[in-house]
């Protein structure tokens, strides 16, 4: 008699586990993306080894230049003397100016929270702008929003980088999207942020990480990728990740 509370225990134990709904299937991880390929390249109509120097038609397009902005013209070295007294800043670029030379003019304008566009250099279109130091761009990336796309851009082409992994092109190890014959292959940039955008509907924003030597000028043609008409863009916002300087005594 001493098992008999053992034996109703066992019982009710079974028959507990005999009314446990079974676990229903496990989300499955999403699919890695598939390589972007740029058109032209790999499909027969051109041999690739020509194919890879040719860059496809894309007009760019986005919003007209707003009315009430004070112009800057982007030429050499620009700091925080340069900025105006007040109001928003259309700054407009030349293909000789690089980030790295108006980095203290973006942390001034930065610090003063103005509102700040960037012309495109070929076309009366203009891109409003959130700037991001390092440490902002960062807070932003650690933000629990699935697909964070920071578009990098660099002399050899743009790599697409999303929080849940890297949109891989042709090589595997070179860019997402390969300069062509020495060109922004814009056409494909499209492409790839198309891809991105499918996968993550909701993602209202991503960054373009130009490096230090990017000109101005072709960061404003690369931001015209997102836009299609100048009241339709794929993301509603755009920031630009900008290296601030350190004060001249730093490491003193």
């Amino acid at each position: 008699m001493r098992f008999a509370p053992l034996v109703a225990l066992l019982l009710l134990t079974a028959l507990a586990c005999k009314d446990k709904a079974p676990e229903g299937p496990r989300p499955k991880a999403p699919e890695p993306f598939k390589p972007l390929v740029a058109d032209g390249v790999g499909d027969g109509g051109l041999g690739d080894r020509e194919a890879i120097f040719v860059v496809g038609p894309f007009s760019p397009t986005g919003p007209v230049v707003p009315e009430g902005l004070t112009r800057l013209d982007l030429h050499g070295e620009l700091g925080a003397a340069d900025l105006p007294a007040q109001g928003g800043v259309l700054l407009v670029p030349d293909d000789e100016t690089f980030l790295v030379q108006v980095a203290p003019l973006l942390a001034a304008l930065d610090d003063a929270g103005r509102p700040v566009w960037l012309k495109h250099p070929d076309v009366e279109a203009a891109y409003p702008l959130t700037l991001r130091d390092e440490p902002r761009f960062q807070e932003w990336v650690d933000q629990t929003v699935p697909g964070k796309l920071r578009v990098i851009q660099r002399a050899d082409g743009f790599e697409l980088q999303t929080n849940m992994g890297k949109l891989p092109g042709a090589d595997a190890n070179g860019p997402t999207v390969p300069a062509r014959g020495g060109r922004l292959d814009l056409p494909t940039l499209v492409k790839g942020l198309k891809r991105i955008k499918g996968r993550f509907t909701e993602a209202p924003d991503f960054c373009l990480m130009p490096s230090f030597g990017t000109p101005m000028a072709d960061a404003a043609r690369a931001l015209a990728a997102n836009w299609f008409a100048p009241d339709d863009a794929l993301f509603s916002q755009a920031c630009l990740v900008y290296p601030r300087p350190k004060p001249r005594d730093a490491g003193r």
